[in-house]
This record gives structure tokens, sequence and C-alpha cells, in this order.
């Protein structure tokens, strides 16, 4: 629904060039949102989906296990919408200290977000509110290494930024003037925690997204943080117990459409075709997830089944090294020694039982230092994570 910008011109002067810059109105939009007919439709089903994987998340065996794998593919995800080459192997690899071939700075980067992620939760449930102070946090946990270090981690913009183009004057959007940037942001955190408007979750959550995007308070990683504060309005809302809803990989399949819909937004005022957008992303966010939890619960249910046929009386140290590499899915022989109270000899042949089973695989090729990873872990968790490789917006 078309109706006329949703923000205002600030004329303002970057390096002697003048250009409209855009101010957003506050939230939430007036007029209202319209929520009828299949908008209407599409949200009760995506909350009923995402309220089904909240069920699910208390059902699973063991919990951390899946948030550990969860929370590291949407990290890997966001990051590669903005650029970032690394794969899913690459970030184990880096958490093992083992980083033959890995890009160093993507790495971080990635490992930045689950560092981000992680501080965000803790603030939220120690009580603090979610509000401008704790995205300059989260902001701060996910710019502490790689590339973002020179790029004020924590603290919003003081000079003017844009996106797209090679100058402002060229530039797809400019985002408000750094001054106008902390009473938007103390707009939107009144937004964020209404509780009187009638918004539903999902739309807050979605009006939200945009409106910091198009804030951009940051001189870098705005996209991830902007995600990020979506799974962290969804925790803080009680809606979800644990961070299982992550949107990434439907906007990475869908990233033209994503970055078209936020304009749309910005010029035509049509936020029911990006709530749409939005909801139907989290509606196949929340069945993904359900459907990867029960995939993942039976190959390790399959996979213990093979191991107890295969090795009769050798059975419970192999299960151990299965156990151990079910929560850390790339391991070395001497750090399963640790996790499984095994000796050496009894872990390597432990493994070696796996690796003829088809479930662990030797990664590095060499005699010694050797890394072994459960494959078809991998396999299920890598779907979807084969780097853009075109840059990033």
């Amino acid at each position: 629904m078309k109706r006329g910008p949703t923000g205002t011109p600030r004329s303002t002067s970057v390096a002697g060039e003048h250009v409209d810059a855009f101010v957003p109105y506050p939230l939430p939009p007036t007029p209202p949102l319209v929520l009828e007919g299949r908008l209407a439709s599409l949200l009760e089903s995506a909350t009923v989906a995402v309220g089904r994987l909240d069920g699910v998340s208390t059902l699973l065996p063991d919990k951390d296990l899946f948030l550990y794998a969860f929370v590291r593919k949407e990290a890997l995800l966001s990051s590669q919408i903005e650029g970032t080459q690394s794969s899913f192997s690459d970030l184990l690899l880096f958490e093992l200290d083992e980083m033959p071939g890995v890009p160093l700075d993507d790495v971080r980067e990635v490992s930045s977000y689950v560092a981000a992620l992680d501080h965000g939760l803790t603030r939220l449930r120690e009580g603090f509110p979610l509000s401008g102070r704790l995205i300059r946090e989260v902001h701060g946990a996910l710019l502490q290494s790689g590339r973002g270090l020179d790029r004020d981690p924590g603290e919003f913009r003081r000079s003017q930024n844009w996106i797209g183009g090679t100058h402002p004057g060229n530039a797809q959007f400019v985002p408000p003037p750094h001054t106008e940037v902390a009473d938007a942001m103390a707009d939107l955190e009144r937004f964020l925690n209404a509780h009187d408007d009638g918004m539903p979750l999902l739309a807050r959550a979605a009006l939200a997204h945009v409106q910091l995007e198009t804030i951009h308070p940051f001189l870098d990683g705005n996209g991830r943080v902007g995600r990020l504060m979506i799974a962290l309005l969804l925790c803080d809302a009680g809606v979800l117990r644990e961070p299982m809803l992550y949107l990434s990989l439907y906007l990475k399949r869908h990233r033209a459409r994503y970055y078209e819909l936020l304009d749309l937004v910005r010029r035509e005022g049509d936020r029911e075709a990006w709530l749409e957008f939005f909801v139907e992303g989290v509606l196949e966010a929340a069945q993904s997830a359900v459907a990867t939890a029960v995939r993942l619960t039976e190959l390790f249910a399959a996979d213990r089944t093979r191991i107890e046929a295969a090795t009769g009386r050798r059975a419970g140290s192999a299960l151990r090294v299965h156990e151990a590499l079910k929560s850390r899915p790339i391991r070395s022989i001497p750090d399963l020694t640790v996790e499984t109270g095994l000796s050496y000899p009894a872990a390597k042949s432990a493994v070696d039982e796996l690796v003829t089973l088809d479930i662990a695989r030797e990664l590095t090729g060499r005699k010694r230092d050797r890394l072994y990873a459960y494959a078809p872990y991998i396999a299920v968790l890598e779907e979807g994570t084969e780097p853009l490789g075109d840059g990033a917006r």
C-alpha cells in the first residue's frame, strides 16, 4: 500500500557536496498498518509457526547442542550477506585454533556475530532493556575483531555515511545526518518497548528492522545488527525462550528483493509489502528450523544404532566419541581424550570405527595433528551456506 515517503529529506553537506539525507518519521506508522486478507493470514500462520518452534526447543534431547549449531549457521549467513567468504567449516576450525587456509578476517567477523548475540541475550536475561545502549553494546561485540576495529565499535556514527555509489552525490541512499541519529534511535527504542499500541510482535520486529536499517546508526555492521535485533526482540518478548529463529538464509536467497523492499518502504511507504515478505520469511525460517531439528535428532539416533550394531562390545568408546562430535562436530584426538576421558589409543580406535562407518571423516590429510569431522551432521548444517561470492551491499 503506497502512502508516500516514510521520512523527510534533510539537506546536508559532505566534503563540500550537498546532498539530501533521509530522516525517517518515528514509529508506529501513521496511518497505521492495514493487516487484512492474505497479510493477516500469513501473520497468523507465522506466529503459530514461531510458537511451534519454541515448543520444539523445549523437547529437544540436548537443547544446547542445537543452539550451538543454529547460532553459528545464522552468524555465517548474516555475515555472508555483507560479503564474507568463509564457510561453516572455517568457523568451526577457527574456534579450534586450527585455521589452514581459513580467511582470517572473514571468520573473525562470523565468530564475533556469535559473541554479539550471546552478549545481547545475556544482558536481556539480566533484566537490561532492549535499548539504544544495548544495541550499541551488541555492535561493540560485533566489531570487536576483524575489519571493524577502526569503525567505532559500540558508538553511533559521528559522520555522514551512505549506501551504494562512490560518494554521497551518486549514492543509492543517504541515511540521516549523524546529528539526527541519537534522537532517531531514542524514538526506535520507545517503539521497541511499547506494549499498548496493539502492534503484533512480528510486525513490530519487521518495522523496527527497516527503521534501524534506514537510520544506519553505525559506520559498519548495520545490517548484522539489524538482523540480530530481530532475534533479541523475539526473545525479550518471551515468544522464543531460545534464539532458534533466524532469517538470514531467507534474506540471502532473496537478497535483491530484500533491498528493493527496504527502499520501497522509504520511497513509497509500502510497509505492507515489506511485512508480507518478512512474515513469509519468518514462516519459512520457523518451519525450516523445526525440520532441521527433527532431521538432526533422527540422524543422531540412526548413527547411534549403526554404531551399536557394528561395534558390539566396543560400542561404549565409539558412542562416547559420537556424543563428543555431536556437541562439537570437528575435533582432534587429543581434544576427544579430554572430552570423553578415554585414553589416546581408545579414542583413536573409536574414531577409526566411525570413519569406517562414514560417520566421521579426516579433514587434513596429515599423518599427525589430524582433525575429524562428523561429516553427515556438518552436511545438514552447511545447506544454504555456500558463499555468495559477489560482494556485498
